[in-house]
């Protein structure tokens, strides 16, 4: 397992990591990934730590706690050869402050993450949106006094725009406090649009990605292809209406050229999708789910190897999209403007 520095921190995460929304199933969103029990749980953990796999990301909002809650029994005994992250920001309970990132709700949700990990510390603590509402010094400032006081050692956050990622940061640097040291995002061959503005910013500031479904939101499992009947076991008939939108004709685009690079590396879809994925600027983890130990162990081995120049430009060509403004504009400048994964030196 290859490790590698989140963002500008002296943290080491595995390239790839574990995901828990599929723990626990609490309610008909989260059943439709999956329902991983106390027992079952731990089976996959073993597996993970056996590969070299030292992250687990969960947040309270899974399940209501109950991923929280699974989790932390589950590496019971076990919680110093690992990392944890959870989040926090989006409504947990009915009361007008049961939501957010101010100090009332930071403070109270992370109390109870405290108490649902049983662990008196989180090694990496997400803002997991932005809250336009709360000042982003009472957040900031909220943030760095977990980490003195020792209950939170790096913060995070998710689904940040660049503005909101930009101004948190330099809030952090005006006043000394904690700063961001990675942002969890959405990417995948068929969702780029973390490269237009929030990959050249994770370069030019040392934000690390740490990257949630980079299978598409299930749509780059190797089961969906032109002119097939879609999967019986799915997550998208129940979930795909608030998930990442992709047409179904760009869908088969990408799928088409992947399936001709499994042709030639022996290597499945999903496989695939994530080692591209290992090769980009800024990734510091990849976040894999999966619903059982066969499907976990087929994850774990889309890292130790690595695709080719040659592959990699296949697969780039065909995920292309148009641009929206002003990157398209941008794009025209290259000689001042060049593409993030060029200017990183990637292929």
């Amino acid at each position: 397992m290859e490790y590698r520095q989140m963002g500008h921190s002296g943290l080491k995460v595995s390239v790839l990591s574990l995901g828990t929304g599929t723990f626990g199933g609490g309610n008909e969103f989260f059943r439709a990934w999956g329902q991983t029990d106390v027992n079952e749980a731990k089976r996959l953990i073993d597996i993970c730590l056996d590969a070299g796999v030292n992250l687990f990301d969960t947040a309270d909002i899974y399940s209501y706690g109950l991923s929280e809650e699974i989790l932390g029994k589950a590496v019971e005994g076990k919680r110093n050869d690992l990392l944890i992250s959870t989040k926090t920001t989006f409504r947990f309970g009915k009361g007008p402050n049961d939501a957010g990132s101010s100090r009332y709700h930071i403070l109270k949700s992370c109390e109870a993450s405290l108490r649902r990990l049983g662990t008196d510390y989180i090694d990496i603590y997400h803002m997991h949106g932005f809250d336009w509402q709360t000042p982003i010094d009472e957040t900031i400032e909220t943030l760095d006094g977990l980490v003195r006081a020792g209950k939170v050692r790096y913060i995070a956050c998710s689904n940040f725009s660049g503005w909101h990622l930009m101004k948190s940061i330099a809030i952090s640097e005006r006043y000394g406090w904690a700063r961001y040291a990675a942002h969890q995002v959405y990417y995948s061959l068929i969702g780029r649009e973390y490269e237009w503005e929030l990959m050249p910013l994770g370069i030019d500031q040392k934000v690390g990605a740490l990257v949630w479904s980079p299978l598409g939101w299930g749509r780059l499992t190797g089961k969906i292809r032109r002119g097939q009947p879609r999967p019986a076991v799915s997550r998208l008939p129940k979930t795909a209406d608030i998930g990442p939108p992709v047409a179904d004709e760009y869908l088969h685009k990408v799928v088409d050229a992947i399936d001709e690079v499994a042709k030639e590396t022996g290597k499945s879809v999903p496989q695939i999708a994530v080692n591209w994925l290992l090769q980009r600027p800024t990734v510091s983890s990849v976040i894999l789910g999966a619903r059982n130990e066969e499907q976990l162990r087929q994850n774990l081995a889309s890292a130790g190897w690595n695709l080719t120049a040659e592959q990699i430009a296949k697969l780039d060509a065909a995920s292309e999209t148009v641009l929206a403004y002003p990157y398209w504009h941008q794009r025209q400048f290259k000689e001042r403007n060049p593409p993030p994964v060029v200017e990183a030196g990637g292929k």
